[in-house]
């Protein structure tokens, strides 16, 4: 689902990433832990085609995005990627049900089958009653949970999670973070958490360190 190869990012006279390869395939789940600083956010942002390497080659699910015009990988962000944040991103003036639907909506699916979507993955999210609801009636981790539902509804083929439970109390982390595993697995996607938490890591099915710019078994 995702292949890195010889990845190069420098800002000024500063290599961020010094020649990184990483690999995911369908149904694993990676997790990249680092120093702050060490530049797993930068990593993430390249990943998903939000900024591009001095050198190297990122192709997610056979797409090479160097190869790709802006708008071009747009519209593979738009299929197939999936971001949980740790800041939610939940749009406020939508309801819960809304914000789910919404890259669905922008990747043209029918009414119908959106519909059906979003009420199956609120369900299996635990929030199969809180689709009418607004975001300000929600909790952390309700909220989350609203975030992962959203970066699974349209079956992308690379889940990426950005420190996805820095907000949340340990038990709500967990249970967003064991959520998130179950479902990059069972629906054959690759996922990559970004984490600074050893706990969080665990939960996934591999650990790597990005360390002087390059990564290194955890």
């Amino acid at each position: 689902m995702l292949s890195v190869e010889g990845l190069v990012k420098r800002f000024g006279a500063r290599t961020v990433l010094d020649e990184l390869s990483l690999r995911v395939a369908a149904g694993e789940y990676v997790a990249i832990v680092g120093e702050s600083g060490s530049g797993k956010s930068t990593l993430l942002n390249l990943i998903a085609g939000l900024d591009q390497p001095d050198a190297g080659q990122v192709v997610v699910h056979g797409a090479d995005l160097a190869l790709m015009n802006d708008e071009e990988r747009t519209l593979t962000r738009r299929s197939k990627l999936g971001f949980v944040f740790q800041s939610f991103h939940i749009l406020p003036h939508l309801t819960v049900a809304q914000n789910v639907e919404l890259p669905l909506v922008l990747v043209g699916v029918a009414r119908t089958e959106r519909s059906t979507r979003v009420t199956d993955l609120l369900s299996v999210v635990g929030l199969g009653a809180r689709g009418p609801s607004m975001p300000r009636e929600l909790s952390g981790g309700e909220l989350q949970r609203v975030a992962v539902a959203r970066a699974l509804v349209h079956r992308p083929a690379l889940i990426l999670a950005d420190e996805p439970t820095g907000n949340l109390d340990p038990e709500t982390a967990m249970t967003v973070l064991t959520l998130l595993a179950r479902e990059v697995r069972t629906r054959g996607a690759g996922g990559v958490l970004v984490t600074h938490s050893a706990a969080a890591a665990q939960t996934a099915d591999r650990v790597v360190v990005l360390d002087h710019g390059r990564l290194r078994p955890g």
